[in-house]
């Protein structure tokens, strides 16, 4: 039985987590967590579904890491890093959903990651993850003649642009065609650009509306284009990934790891 604490407990991502943990066989809530402003703090965390679950919402990391063998996060970066501060000291693993983080904020995991185990991904979705094994594979074949857009769309209250999923699609690509992508990105256009340079890679990005997650990677060629394309309906998908790495970790006690790993795709 997997021990499990979750993250934003509160939040949309938060409560699909804890919906997905009581419903699997093999996992058990253990811990919830949310802000200190939270209104939901001292309130069962199933209380939303009109369930008892004896796991209180707390904003005290050694209360709700107490019992926990895992931490699952999709929070913002500065309370992920907090968090994996207390995984560190309690010995818990941690599976990582959260976007935006800086290249140092990347290495604060990665230096984590030496004393617990963790999966970090900017987006949990077997599906999503199939997509970048595509897009590797695409990108390989369409190496010349081709130009590639990057276009993405999320609900109104995401914060952070391009989604994150949309930047590893554009590290996949790039990597494939041996480019660096903070060299090739182009993450806006407007005025008089001039002619399209080649070796870019460009982003769009679209925000509105309760959106959970579209992306799509566009090959325009001379005469055709091919779009590979995912579509998210629900946050399910990611909370069932998320239980997915979970599994995978039991096997780790350190180290870094991200989706690929967890489905054998590397």
């Amino acid at each position: 039985m997997m021990k499990i604490a979750i993250a934003g407990a509160s939040g949309r991502m938060g409560r699909m987590l804890i919906e997905t943990v009581l419903a699997t066989d093999d996992a058990e809530l253990v811990g919830a967590l949310d802000r200190e402003d939270s209104p939901a703090l001292g309130h069962d965390a199933g209380a939303f579904l009109g369930r008892e679950t004896g796991v209180n919402i707390t904003a005290d990391l050694d209360v709700a890491l107490a019992n926990a063998q895992y931490l699952i996060d999709f929070t913002r970066p500065e309370g992920t890093l907090a968090h994996l501060a207390a995984a560190e000291k309690h010995g818990v693993k941690m599976i990582v959903g959260t976007t935006g983080f800086s290249e140092a904020d990347k290495a604060r995991l990665a230096a984590g990651a030496e004393r617990v185990a963790v999966v970090f991904a900017p987006n949990m979705s077997v599906g999503v993850n199939a997509t970048f094994k595509l897009l590797e594979v695409a990108a390989k074949i369409l190496n010349t003649g081709y130009d590639i857009e990057i276009i993405e769309a999320h609900h109104r209250h995401k914060v952070d642009a391009p989604s994150g999923t949309a930047l590893r699609m554009g590290e996949v690509v790039a990597d494939a065609l041996g480019r660096d992508l903070k060299e090739c990105a182009i993450y806006g256009r407007e005025g008089v650009t001039g002619e399209r340079d080649p070796s870019t890679i460009g982003f769009a990005t679209v925000r509105g509306g309760d959106i959970v997650g579209d992306h799509t990677v566009l090959f325009a060629g001379i005469g055709e284009r091919i779009e590979i394309t995912h579509k998210s309906s629900s946050r399910l998908s990611y909370a069932q990934g998320s239980l997915r790495a979970a599994r995978f970790l039991a096997q780790h006690n350190t180290g870094l790891f991200d989706m690929q790993d967890v489905l054998g795709l590397r």
